[in-house]
């Protein structure tokens, strides 16, 4: 069970920090869809840092389980509203998105399963 917890939010967390990075450097990619979404580009930094506390989140969550679990849980808020963003665009490639919410969910399930 250790395994598959420690794989599972360590990935999270890397994807998540990479996500994070790709906001707050202002690559092409999250540009493209804010401007898919309707959101200003000024919306790209916030969003950065909520992704980068969370694969922090997913991180400390090794030596204190109930931030790990309380950053997971953020992240899965974060990405239902993600989903949200995109439904009201009409946006429908959800291929990124499933892989990060599966992700924030199966780090939040594992956590919490582990931890009891």
């Amino acid at each position: 069970m250790f395994a598959a917890y420690l794989a599972v939010t360590l990935l999270a967390s890397v994807t998540n920090g990479f996500a994070a990075v790709a906001n707050l450097v202002g690559h092409d990619y999250p540009r493209s869809q804010a401007d898919k979404m309707g959101l200003p580009h000024s919306t790209m930094r916030p969003f950065g840092v909520l992704l980068a506390l969370g694969a922090l989140g997913l991180l400390a969550g090794f030596a204190v389980p109930v931030l790990g679990a309380l950053a997971a849980g953020g992240l899965v808020l974060y990405f239902l509203v993600a989903f949200g963003a995109h439904l009201r665009a009409r946006d429908y490639h959800f291929g990124g998105w499933a892989m990060f919410f599966s992700l924030a969910v199966a780090a939040l399930a594992l956590n919490l399963s582990y931890h009891g």
